[in-house]
């Protein structure tokens, strides 16, 4: 099925739309990638320890997701389009205001706002999904997205290891808001896609998040596929210090090695629009736990002996988690009716608080982060794979997985 007539979008058009959806999902993982090379030089330029550092990352998901919390349900009540460019407003702001930090805990609070605006843009991209497609439409067109949305962490390193040639990480934060400016410019092309909006209150309409989450059959797979991000944040997390400290690589280097690691990203949801035409989705998403699980027994035997072996053991559970994407936000989406921005503030909101508990998890281990990260990827691939194959046997999913 294609777009619906009465959602088409005059000034933007289908390519538009869907570039324009790429860009408010890359939000998040281009705020956090394109300042990782910089973390070791804001270590030292603050005078403070490593784990005071990644609170810029740590609270930056956590307000994350209370923002996505907060602008998904909004948005099912005042529309999109005045969702996203109030909330691109404020990360823009903010992320001007990190720039201009005179300390580390400044930094904290003006990166927790930023969070706070991006989830607007994250969570109405998803809803825009919804909205706009329907049928193996939508899922070729999450697919394609998750493809895009993948390039900014891999292009983010490398670009912000060249700005911190010609500037300082203040330099970094500022293009960050520049990028602000540039969605919102798109944002403002948007047609609302909403055809009938809540005439709840808004305590009412928030409360709409409740009423979601006890749909069992939407909250299990929450709960599965958020869980997988824990391995997932852990990495990128650690990723600069293990290759810029364990290792002692340039961050020019490490650049390049977190791009390897993102291209794995890149391809995951082209091989499984690729391999859908062939096989069930539940075969995808069994053979990709499996994947995974094989890929923390990796890292932890060889991740550790150089910096190659542990991006090729790494990259083997990247292709698999991204490459789970697609099916998984489809199956999900599938589950409610209607309560679509609440449906997708909760998928942000639930990822990033998971991937929050893997950072903690990885800060609080610097002495062995590898190994950590190997594990996490066994113990939650063996735990959500579990669980996953109980729940494909049941009647309800049965014919979601098998279309």
């Amino acid at each position: 099925m294609e777009i619906n007539d009465l959602k088409k979008q005059k000034y933007l058009g289908d390519k538009g739309m869907i570039v324009l959806i790429a860009v408010l999902s890359a939000f998040i993982p281009l705020s956090m990638d394109v300042y990782l090379p910089a973390l070791p030089t804001m270590t030292e330029y603050f005078r403070a320890s490593q784990s005071i550092i990644n609170l810029t990352l740590i609270m930056f998901f956590i307000f994350f997701g209370f923002g996505t919390l907060f602008w998904g349900p909004l948005s099912d009540k005042h529309g999109r389009k005045p969702i996203v460019l109030i909330g691109l407003s404020i990360y823009t702001v903010a992320s001007f205001l990190c720039s201009l930090s005179s300390s580390v805990y400044l930094l904290i609070a003006f990166r927790a706002l930023q969070a706070f605006g991006g989830g607007a843009a994250s969570s109405v991209a998803t809803a825009l999904v919804k909205d706009v497609y329907s049928g193996r439409k939508r899922e070729s067109v999450l697919a394609v997205v998750q493809s895009m949305v993948v390039i900014s962490p891999a292009v983010a390193p490398v670009v912000g290891s060249f700005l911190l040639n010609v500037t300082s990480w203040r330099g970094v934060f500022v293009a960050q808001a520049l990028i602000g400016i540039s969605a919102l410019a798109g944002s403002l092309a948007l047609q609302e896609t909403i055809v009938e909006k809540s005439s709840a209150s808004v305590m009412r309409t928030i409360g709409r998040l409740g009423v979601v989450l006890k749909n069992m059959r939407f909250t299990s797979l929450l709960l599965i596929f958020s869980t997988m991000s824990i391995p997932a944040l852990a990495f990128i997390t650690a990723s600069s210090y293990i290759y810029q400290e364990n290792f002692h690589l340039s961050s020019q280097v490490y650049s390049y090695y977190f791009a390897f690691n993102a291209l794995g990203m890149l391809f995951g949801p082209l091989i499984y629009i690729r391999l859908s035409n062939y096989y069930k989705r539940t075969t995808i998403i069994n053979t990709c736990f499996a994947l995974t699980i094989i890929s923390g027994l990796l890292i932890s035997l060889v991740g550790s002996y150089s910096p190659p072996l542990f991006a090729v053991t790494l990259v083997l559970s990247t292709v698999s988690g991204s490459a789970m994407r697609p099916p998984s936000a489809f199956l999900m989406l599938e589950q409610q009716q209607g309560d679509t921005g609440s449906v997708s503030s909760l998928m942000g909101s639930f990822a990033t608080v998971m991937g929050s508990v893997g950072m903690g998890i990885v800060s609080l281990s610097s002495n062995n982060q590898i190994a950590v990260i190997g594990v996490l990827n066994i113990i939650l691939g063996l735990i959500c794979g579990a669980v996953w194959l109980y729940l494909s046997s049941r009647p309800y999913l049965k014919q979601a997985t098998a279309d």
